[in-house]
Formats: C-alpha cells, structure tokens, sequence
C-alpha cells in the first residue's frame, strides 16, 4: 500500500501467487492503518484507493464497516453495465475524449454505510460502449479538494460526479511506478528466494530501500530541485551511484566528502549534502577522480 502523495510505501506482505486483489485488499489496508496507527477520526480522513482488480464489494463492505474511506471501481462487469444502464442523463467529460460520465440514479441500499456510484462509459474499438462504475464514499468536499476545484462546487452535481471519476483516475499510477521502480533500481525480483519467510524478509528489505530512497529525495529536493523528477530508477542510477571518496582523520572520523565534479548534477547535490552534513562537520566539496 502506497502513499500516493510522498511515495512511501506504507504496508507491504506477500501473499500466494493465486491469491487476487480482491482478497488481499482488506488486510494490506488493515496492516498500513495499524502502521499509521490511526485512530477511527484518521481513518475517517483517509482514503483509500484501489482499481476494477480489487473492487469486490465483499471486501468493501468489511473496510467500510470499520470506517475506511473507499473509492474504487465495481468488479462485476455484468453489474456495472446494469448500474449503467439506470443512468438517465450523460456529460461528456472536459479531461478524456470519447468519455462520458453519469450518476447512477438507484439507490445504493445495499452498502453498510452511504456512498455515491458514477457510471463511465468509453467506445471500444468494435464500436459498442465499455462501461464501468465508480463506487465512492468520499465526501464530495474531498474530492473537489482532492482535484484542485473549488469547494464552492460542493453542491454542483455534475462537478462533483466529474471530481470523483477523476479522482479514481489519480488512484492508479502510484502503486504500479513503485512497483516497477523497486523492480528495476532495487532489484525487487532479482533476489527470489524459495521459503516463503525468507522471501518476505526481501520483500520488507526491499521496502526499507524504496522508503530510505525516497526520504533522500525530500532530503536533496531544497537544495538540488531536479530530483523531483526523479523516479527510483534514476535516484540510484544517476545520484547514488556517483563517483567520489572519502577523507577521514587520524581517529577515522569522517570530515570530507568529494564528489566527482563530472557526476550529474554534482554541484546541486554537493550544496544538498553539505547543508544536511554541516551539523556533522562534514564538508562537501567537488574534485576531479
């Protein structure tokens, strides 16, 4: 489980290879509010997204039973096309071509607690409209929040039916990116192990290193404004790997850092590091190698 506005991943387990989203949602949720720790308030204030993969509301029920904020999308498409079909007034919508948007006029009596369902429909390439539905128990000020609108909008339904599907649309790109980050600047799959046990102390190894690379991120970021962009990849790549040496004292203590001028963006990160090794006396500065 990824926390999509400052990358860092907040639960992590490994579950069977058969095992699907759908079922393994719940206690991947359940194990990152418990790292939080979050109390029912702060559950009430986060929300959690997740794709069509694990939209069965089985699991939904169970999460917003305990006070989760859910915003995702219905699993069965053969309910999703009969909820659309309810659907008596269509908008086109201003962000993706071809898409069109509209609430779902049944009401949604069999969810444990109130939400809201948006039905969005695309052509497909043979021709016939592919539908699917945004189930949502976000409050509509959140998500007008959430995509940088107006909270005037509050009590604009179109706005709001507009707000939650893009919404829905920020939920994807984090976790699949970390995911294919950690594969390539960790290593993530090039380390399995046969035990189980074993390969869970990968998998939170491999967390450790995601999250460490990501603080150094904002630790650089004042300093060096550049890595913003950078993904995991890069950030080991381009900026820990670079070439330089150390020089310690008589006692083995560390007092000079020199990086290789030559490096990519050498002097923004010899700024970055002396700033946040200055309290260590430290100096950072920059040499031919």
């Amino acid at each position: 489980m990824l926390a999509t506005r400052y990358d860092e991943v907040v639960g992590d387990q490994l579950f069977r290879g058969t095992t699907q989203l759908r079922t393994a949602w719940h206690p991947v949720v359940t194990a990152a509010a418990q790292t939080w720790d979050l109390d029912a308030a702060q559950r009430a204030r986060t929300i959690v997204g997740v794709d069509a993969g694990g939209g069965s509301w089985g699991a939904g029920h169970g999460l917003l039973a305990q006070g989760d904020v859910v915003h995702g999308k219905e699993y069965s498409r053969r309910r999703a096309a009969a909820l659309a079909a309810r659907v008596t007034e269509w908008s086109a919508d201003p962000q993706v071509a071809g898409r069109q948007s509209g609430g779902v006029t049944t009401a949604p009596t069999a969810y444990v607690r109130p939400v809201r369902r948006m039905a969005v429909r695309c052509r497909t390439k043979n021709g016939p409209w592919g539908v699917g539905v945004v189930v949502s128990a976000v409050p509509p000020a959140a998500v007008l929040d959430r995509t940088g609108q107006s909270p005037d909008l509050v009590q604009d339904d179109h706005a709001v039916l507009r707000a939650s599907v893009s919404c829905y649309d920020q939920r994807g790109g984090g976790g699949a990116t970390a995911l294919t980050g950690d594969k390539q600047g960790v290593g993530l799959c090039a380390r399995n192990k046969k035990r189980c046990a074993a390969q869970q102390m990968v998998l939170l190894l491999s967390t450790l290193a995601h999250n460490v690379i990501v603080w150094a991120r904002q630790w650089l970021l004042p300093q060096c404004p550049p890595v913003r962009r950078y993904g995991i990849l890069r950030l080991g790549r381009d900026i820990f790997h670079g070439s330089g040496f150390v020089v310690r004292d008589a006692a083995g203590r560390l007092i000079e850092l020199v990086l290789n001028q030559a490096a990519p963006l050498a002097r923004g990160l010899a700024d970055a590091l002396g700033t946040l090794l200055a309290p260590l006396h430290v100096a950072v500065t920059l040499g031919q190698t």
